[in-house]
């Protein structure tokens, strides 16, 4: 019974959580300030009753529309809610209540606003890369995976990878092939995760990002040339990396073996 109002609790908090982060992605790339004004309808500006802003439910209650205006509100909206609502008890069956279960989740958060605003724009935030990069690095003082060494390594790793592989595709096409956003994003997790968690969530990252970018080019007729965004894949690949890194590379090592 403990654990279930345990996993509750951490349900509705990670909800509550979502809708926050939802404020974020909407203006952080604005560059306004997400604590003022009070949260609004994008479309008709008018406040959010306390009634008509409960995670989840009245997006379903109000059919996914604004009460005054009538317009759809994004499904996105909806879907980071619900997705940070489970995330945080999912964490909690990896790590219990110790210190690595907020700063997992706080990581984790970063990457869902981050994934989003990619998504939408495009772009990565320095606003979030750049700030992430030192806190992560303080949290190997505290999380089992990592240590302060391997965090370090991890940011050179991490960032420098993509950065040479920038700057060879670079040199090769005389095209960008990958933003700036990307190699702090993954200098971040490697900050994070460690170098060889960095390296776990790269290669993860990629092989669904070509998967993913190949069926959308077919699906849509597009070259080879079509930007797809790197982040909410390195994202991805980070999530992995987080929760299944050392089966990922018991297995890898056990293919060596092989």
């Amino acid at each position: 019974m403990a654990e279930l109002y345990i996993l509750f609790v951490l349900f509705l908090f990670g909800a509550v959580i979502g809708s926050f982060l939802n404020v974020c992605i909407v203006r952080i790339p604005e560059k306004i300030s997400i604590v003022m004004p009070a949260s609004h309808c994008p479309q008709c500006k008018k406040p959010i009753a306390v009634y008509d802003n409960i995670p989840m439910v009245s997006y379903i209650i109000l059919g996914g529309r604004c009460r005054h205006c009538k317009l759809p509100i994004p499904f996105r909206y909806f879907l980071v809610e619900t997705l940070t609502a489970v995330l945080l008890p999912t964490l909690y069956f990896w790590f219990d209540l110790t210190l690595a279960l907020p700063a997992s989740f706080a990581f984790c958060a970063a990457l869902i606003v981050i994934t989003f605003i990619d998504l939408k724009l495009q772009i990565i935030p320095d606003s979030i890369s750049l700030p992430g990069i030192p806190l992560c690095f303080l949290c190997s003082f505290i999380v089992p995976w990592t240590t302060p060494l391997e965090s370090g390594i991890g940011i050179l790793v991490g960032g420098g990878l993509l950065y040479c592989v920038a700057e060879g595709y670079f040199y090769l096409t005389k095209k960008e092939g990958m933003g700036g956003g990307d190699i702090k994003l993954l200098a971040m997790i490697g900050a994070f995760l460690g170098w060889k968690g960095a390296l776990i969530a790269l290669v993860a990252g990629s092989f669904a990002g070509s998967i993913v970018g190949i069926t959308v080019m077919l699906l849509k007729g597009k070259d080879l040339k079509y930007a797809v965004p790197f982040g909410p894949f390195l994202s991805l690949g980070a999530v992995c990396s987080l929760l299944y890194g050392q089966e990922l590379l018991r297995w890898y090592l056990t293919l060596g073996r092989g």
